[in-house]
């Protein structure tokens, strides 16, 4: 669809490579990864890019990370926010880490989720997510549920100042992976969860009487990268049987996909 003119060029695709690499950035420990691997195609969540640029230099690590990608015949796709705000996303996975008690099965303890901003077109999803809790629990409790659905030993938590975290306060939660301060500020909710906020922003919302909890940005959303594996291989199983009648041949190369969750791929700061 492009026009010459436009530079629009696809990669040349890289011989004898089914692997599809899910990471949530593309650094350079995880371009070596892919190199190393008969990978054809990165999901890296976040854009590597994020301001427009009118070109590409090795002599700048991230954009240097893109241009060996694309020499190898590997190529890129960036899913970002509309993997956050679609329906069975990482808002949603977040999400299911509160709804309920560890390891309670009662339908009747799981709290409901709904939409917590703008929505999508077509009923696909939208921004954030309130899940509302059907009795008021502790700080405590959701901070015991967020650790051990996050898989974290420490998260951060900001209370207000007349609020004991032990009692039972907390009735509706609002959830945005990443940075989300701008997204939940104003809104009502007894608690902001995201994985970052601005200093100030913490400030005005305990001001505000909302309890707050962070657990750095990447760690509200690489938890969901298994997920989203399961989720397109039922796909990619699906696309190879519908095209058997028609084209056997890509029916074959659907099948023959592997998925796989980036080993190198992690949190870029540590506690010491």
């Amino acid at each position: 669809m492009g026009q010459r003119w436009a530079l629009i060029r696809a990669p040349v695709p890289r011989a004898n490579a089914n692997r599809i690499l899910l990471t949530i950035d593309l650094t350079t420990a995880v371009t070596e990864e892919a190199l190393k691997t008969p990978t054809a195609f990165i999901v890296s969540y976040h854009p590597t890019i994020f301001k427009p640029l009118s070109s590409l230099t090795l002599a700048k690590p991230l954009q240097a990370n893109l241009l060996r990608c694309a020499a190898a015949g590997i190529s890129v796709y960036s899913p970002h926010t509309s993997l956050d705000s679609v329906w069975g996303g990482i808002n949603d996975w977040l999400s299911a880490g509160v709804t309920k008690p560890l390891g309670s099965t009662n339908p009747a303890e799981e709290g409901k989720v709904t939409i917590f901003g703008e929505e999508l077109g077509d009923g696909l999803g939208g921004q954030c997510r309130l899940v509302t809790l059907p009795q008021p629990v502790s700080m405590k409790e959701i901070e015991r549920r967020i650790k051990a659905h996050l898989n974290l030993p420490q998260i951060q938590a900001a209370y207000p100042a007349e609020q004991d975290p032990e009692k039972p306060f907390i009735h509706t939660i609002g959830i945005c992976a990443g940075s989300g301060g701008s997204m939940l500020l104003g809104k009502v909710a007894d608690l902001y969860w995201t994985g970052e906020m601005a200093h100030h922003e913490v400030l005005a919302a305990v001001a505000n009487g909302h309890n707050v909890i962070l657990c750095d940005h990447t760690n509200t959303e690489r938890g969901y990268l298994p997920t989203l594996a399961e989720k397109l291989k039922s796909q990619l199983q699906t696309l190879s049987t519908e095209a058997k009648s028609s084209d056997v041949g890509l029916s074959d190369t659907l099948s023959g996909l592997e998925i796989t969750v980036s080993t190198a791929d992690r949190h870029p700061l540590q506690i010491v």
